[in-house]
């Protein structure tokens, strides 16, 4: 009963702290264009389990994570989510401008 009752309050405190609260600025925020901030938490999540448990193997996974080639393509991938980001943001703008002109009236 007793190992119950600790591994109960051990998931409600698991549980109660999310990846934006955590470790990283939350992405829905109105200027916020940086979709890297899930997979940066979910990173240093993984970094933080696996240091504990060998810190070697931890030094590796941090010296993969800058070599040229992931660097790179970390790069690549933040600029061109910044671009989709920002013209999905256009658009909307330009949706709502249709439905307060057209359909509203106004």
């Amino acid at each position: 009963m007793l190992q119950s009752r600790a591994l109960v309050i051990a998931l409600i405190l698991l549980l109660s702290t999310t990846l934006p609260e955590v470790q990283s600025k939350s992405i829905f925020e109105k200027d916020r264009r940086d979709w890297m901030v899930v997979p940066d938490a979910v990173a240093s999540y993984i970094y933080d389990a696996v240091s504990k448990v060998s810190p070697k193997f931890a030094q590796f996974l941090v010296d993969v994570a800058q070599t040229p080639v992931v660097v790179g393509t970390r790069n690549f991938i933040i600029r061109e989510t910044t671009k989709i980001s920002i013209l999905a943001e256009q658009m909307i703008e330009k949706i709502k401008n249709l439905w307060h002109t057209k359909v509203l009236g106004y």
